[in-house]
């Protein structure tokens, strides 16, 4: 397959010469409940079969059938696949807000339209074409209730016309997104051909984007991050999930169920796991909490509401030093806040989540390939440390399309950490649960069931002393804080490093983590391109910092903190984290209107602190 490139194929901008373009965006507009979902994914996955980079967002409500929703499509040259700022081709087929999307356009953007609609009526700077979508849709669906459902498939054949897509793609990603219904494929694929014949003979190509072959996806995959979570958890070895519904965690859980019926089923028919759905969230991370104290890698999903609910059970998982995974998929609060936005609006909450003194570790993937393999980090990490670990994912991350290479099969053995069995126990003759013998803060357990008469110990979230007994004693609990406080330092050693993309000795650094990753990789080309400012780059993967993090501050005269949340709580953290000489040195970017976080808000908005 030749390396070729995405094209203009429009006006010349000097004699025959015909502009360039790296890279643009598609934008489908249709309601909430009409069928949209297969279109566009029909859509994206066409143009990922050609070989082109390409990443799909799709931007839904949160209640019922009927309201508007977006499907955003970029396809870049050279491998961007955060969110574009700017909007250059409108698939307008909601006639509720046909009239926003339109006027919301820059002068020379492309806009489908449903002929009914007249859009070109409302300005003369855009490129417009109509096609009469309900006249074709009932050429090819002879049943009046499914029209509805079939009528977006049109618009995809339509635009494989305007963008030259290939056919043969577009019926090869559409038999796969209708697999299992062979009618419906038959249906829709007619519809399509529909849509491209018609465009074929009543449009005339008049807008600058195309399409053409190249070869940057062979052998990749397109899966969202809760199902990439979700296969992470089952090979990580998870046995105990618990959960309550809650946009945009539940998909994670509901994958997990299908993976584990799927694989973890044994000869005789008999699960070896236990998923449970509880009554609250409260509820869910209690059992998670027991589950782990039994000996049993267990976990739960959620979002921002849940972890409200989880905060005493956090502590109590914290204090009495209880492994348990906690997936927190964060969404746009506070309260019910925004279900359907994204957010990294909890990472503050969370490291200290509870009353009293409490830390907590967080591990922050920016792909789905890290769903996967943090998974196993996850529980690997909760059961060295004995204490809940949470990781941080995104609705932007969770539930959204991305491409990736196939995930690496899990190499390293499960990590138990510390625990006693009764050989151990013949040899010490007994243990102190929350003894620090190693000097590393982390005390040595047993599990329940254990044959060994000084194998037993006491789970107390009240006062205790080495021995798990009760006390109130102050030096006890001066003791035991001090213990834990340790074992959280301790961590800074197990957590996964950063990533250091750049680091060239500038001036600048900006820190950045999470789905705010793949913004950065195209502000750090925009800063240098359009503005001649170089910069250097770390990603944060995990909470607590690694000396490699604090490095990177010191060494930089001014660093970025790029945040999406409205308080920069990451750069909060940090703050409390760097010596007071350093603080200033610390400067922020927040992003938290509830969209994706992209490039150009990150390039201007440094760049006006830089005051050029």
């Amino acid at each position: 397959m030749a390396t070729t490139e995405i094209v203009v194929s429009g006006s010349a901008t000097s004699g025959d010469r015909k502009p360039i373009v790296n890279d643009f965006s598609i934008q489908v507009a249709t309601a909430n409940g009409s069928g949209s979902q297969s279109a566009n994914t029909v859509l994206l996955r066409s143009i990922f079969q050609m070989g082109i980079p390409v990443s799909g967002k799709n931007l839904f409500p949160s209640n019922i059938a009927g309201l508007p929703t977006w499907y955003t499509i970029r396809a870049s040259k050279k491998g961007y696949i955060a969110r574009k700022k700017e909007i250059d081709f409108v698939v307008a087929m909601n006639p509720e807000t046909a009239r926003e999307d339109c006027l919301a356009l820059a002068p020379g953007a492309a806009l489908l339209y449903d002929e009914p609609l007249k859009l070109n009526e409302l300005r003369s700077d855009l490129i417009f074409y109509s096609a009469p979508f309900d006249k074709l849709v009932a050429t090819v669906c002879p049943e009046a209730k499914l029209r509805k459902l079939v009528k977006n498939m049109i618009y995809v054949g339509v635009m494989a016309y305007l963008l030259n897509i290939d056919m043969a793609e577009v019926e090869k990603a559409l038999r796969k997104q209708f697999a299992k219904k062979v009618k419906a494929a038959d249906l829709n694929w007619n519809a399509a051909k529909a849509g491209y014949d018609y465009a074929v003979a009543s449009l005339t190509k008049a807008d600058p984007f195309t399409v053409e072959r190249m070869n940057k996806t062979h052998g990749m995959i397109i899966i969202d991050g809760n199902s990439a979570a979700a296969m992470g958890c089952m090979f990580a070895g998870v046995t105990v999930v618990t959960w309550y519904p809650i946009t945009p965690s539940s998909s994670l859980v509901e994958s997990l169920i299908d993976y584990m019926k799927a694989y973890r089923v044994g000869p005789d028919g008999k699960a070896t796991f236990a998923i449970v759905q509880a009554e609250d969230e409260l509820a869910a991370i209690g059992m998670v909490l027991g589950a782990g104290w039994a000996g049993a890698r267990s976990m739960t999903a959620t979002a921002g509401p849940g972890i409200s609910l989880m905060a005493e059970f956090a502590g109590l998982g914290y204090y009495v030093e209880i492994p348990g995974v906690i997936w927190d998929i964060q969404r746009v609060g506070p309260s019910t806040g925004l279900p359907t936005r994204t957010s990294q609006g909890d990472i503050e909450f969370v490291a200290k989540l509870s009353h009293g003194d409490t830390f907590h570790p967080m591990l922050i993937p920016c792909s789905v390939a890290e769903c996967f393999s943090m998974a196993s980090e996850a529980f690997n990490l909760t059961e060295h440390l004995q204490t809940p670990v949470f990781v941080m994912s995104d609705l932007d991350l969770g539930m959204n399309n991305w491409m990736s290479d196939p995930f690496e099969y899990p190499r390293e053995p499960i990590k138990r950490g510390k625990v006693l069995s009764k050989e151990d126990l013949d040899r010490l003759g007994g243990f102190a649960r929350y003894k620090d013998v190693d000097g590393d803060g982390i005390g040595y357990r047993t599990l329940p069931g254990i044959d060994h008469p000084q194998g037993a110990w006491f789970a107390r979230g009240s006062g205790h002393n080495e021995k798990a007994q009760y006390s109130e004693r102050p030096d006890d609990y001066a003791n035991n804080l001090d213990r834990l406080r340790h074992k959280f330092e301790n961590a800074r050693t197990l957590v996964p490093k950063p990533e250091i993309v750049r680091d060239e000795g500038n001036d600048i650094g900006i820190i950045a983590y999470g789905t705010s990753h793949h913004a950065l990789v195209e502000t750090l080309d925009q800063l240098q391109g359009d503005h001649g400012v170089r910069a250097d780059y770390l990603r944060l993967k995990a909470f607590p910092f690694t000396t490699g993090v604090l490095d990177f501050i010191t060494s930089h005269s001014r660093v970025y903190v790029v945040d999406q949340n409205r308080d920069g709580q990451m750069l909060n953290l940090l703050k409390l984290d760097v010596s007071a000489e350093y603080v200033g040195r610390l400067r922020s970017v927040r992003h938290y209107n509830g969209l994706p976080i992209d490039a150009r808000s990150v390039t201007d908005d440094i760049i006006a602190q830089e005051g050029n």
